[in-house]
């Protein structure tokens, strides 16, 4: 790496990192929830989805910006944002005004894929490179959220409120060293891998329909199809796992030292922390092997752990570990050769444009798992909700199918 490419993994790497930190907290605190406010799962799911769909929907306007205006100032502003709203979570009295802060939250968290990821494709000269450190950091993010939540809400014995004022602080103290960070973000434009010239991004709504209409012409609505899948997988398989854990008889609650310790919430955090070799992995496989490959591969991986999940858990602890490990690695080492097709499939100047799409079509209509999954555990059963991630998991790997067949020579 040269000096701008370790100036962008810096940047890219404590924007990821704390957006994934707050994305993964947050479901450590809907146990709390549900006793604080006497609500249901499908309820609670509900005001969690407002913020999660908030995530995806404003990745588009995000994408469109960052062509636009650059990466850096919207990774400074998703910062700041993250961090007011999590000022706003410490104060909500009831479960709408928590929806509403929640989806400050997710706003501000929907522009760090887009803005990161097109800064990655068109500042980065050593992209594979970058994209293992990128997503090795956002597991770092996603098992230090649910870890440092428990914590604090253990060392504060439940005072959630105060859990989430403290957690603000990582996000604000974050926005000041991200704007001190000098970075060229176009660096790596007119490279091989990429192609063409600087573009400032679409500049018009005509334009932005016209591009629009053009990606989805292409090859990348097949890579949508295929993000949103694994997005519906995503969502619906982690927001709920916590609380499914805490029904497992493998790891009760531990009373001890005057206090409740949920073993759960640990399992939890290291299967999100295998993520980080997943990331790493397959961000250094996208420059050695297909991505469609990688991707086929991973959607099998994740149907069969769909099927074999519950088994697991029923056989016992080691089993149980032994799966949630398997799991951690395999959902994250899917997500930079998703991120590289969308690289392989759609030119520079809407770069920006295409990680919007991506990103509603992950996090925007995968926040529809969270209630989905809300739903069928409040009125099915969780063996129910597992074989609709299975289901997710062939759709997605049909899609990554497809764009095999496509790229094989005749």
């Amino acid at each position: 790496m040269d000096h701008n490419d370790r100036a962008i993994t810096s940047l890219v790497v404590l924007s990821h990192s704390l957006v994934h930190t707050y994305e993964f907290a947050i479901p450590i605190f809907i146990p709390v929830w549900l006793a604080q406010f006497d609500a249901t799962a499908a309820f609670v799911g509900g005001t969690v989805t407002v913020g999660l769909a908030l995530y995806g929907i404003g990745s588009l306007p995000s994408g469109i910006l960052a062509d636009r205006v650059g990466s850096q100032p919207l990774l400074v502003g998703c910062l700041v944002g993250m961090g007011i709203a999590f000022v706003g979570v410490s104060a909500a009295p009831n479960l709408p005004v928590l929806a509403v802060v929640l989806a400050i939250w997710g706003a501000a968290a929907s522009v760090h894929h887009p803005a990161g990821l097109t800064l990655i494709t068109k500042g980065a000269n050593t992209r594979g490179d970058v994209f293992a450190y990128h997503g090795m950091s956002g597991n770092i993010g996603t098992a230090v959220g649910p870890l440092l939540a428990t914590l604090l809400l253990v060392v504060f014995r439940d005072q959630w409120r105060l859990v989430a004022l403290v957690l603000a602080l990582p996000a604000l103290a974050g926005a000041i060293l991200a704007a001190r960070i000098d970075i060229d973000e176009t660096a790596a434009v007119g490279a091989v891998t990429d192609g063409g010239q600087v573009d400032t991004g679409v500049e018009s709504m005509d334009e932005f329909i016209e591009t629009s209409k053009l990606l989805f012409a292409s090859a990348f609505v097949i890579v949508f199809g295929m993000v949103m899948s694994y997005g519906l997988y995503y969502r619906g398989s982690l927001t709920f796992l916590p609380e499914l854990f805490a029904g497992f008889s493998a790891i009760q609650p531990i009373q001890a030292f005057g206090a409740t310790f949920e073993p759960g919430n640990y399992v939890f955090a290291g299967l999100l922390a295998m993520g980080i070799l997943g990331q790493y992995i397959g961000g250094k496989l996208t420059d050695r092997v297909p991505v469609e490959v990688g991707l086929i591969t991973g959607f099998i991986a994740l149907a069969l752990l769909a099927i074999g999940y519950l088994p697991a858990a029923n056989a016992g602890l080691g089993p149980f570990l032994v799966l949630s490990a398997v799991f951690g690695f395999v959902l994250f080492y899917i997500q930079p050769f998703y991120q590289a097709s969308v690289a392989e499939y759609t030119p520079p100047a809407a770069r920006g444009l295409s990680y919007g799409f991506t990103y509603l079509g992950d996090f925007g209509v995968g926040a529809l798992a969270a209630s989905l999954a809300g739903a069928v555990l409040t009125y099915f059963s969780p063996l129910v909700l597992f074989a609709l991630l299975a289901v997710f998991a062939v759709l997605g790997g049909g899609f990554s199918a497809y764009l095999f067949m496509r790229a094989s020579p005749e």
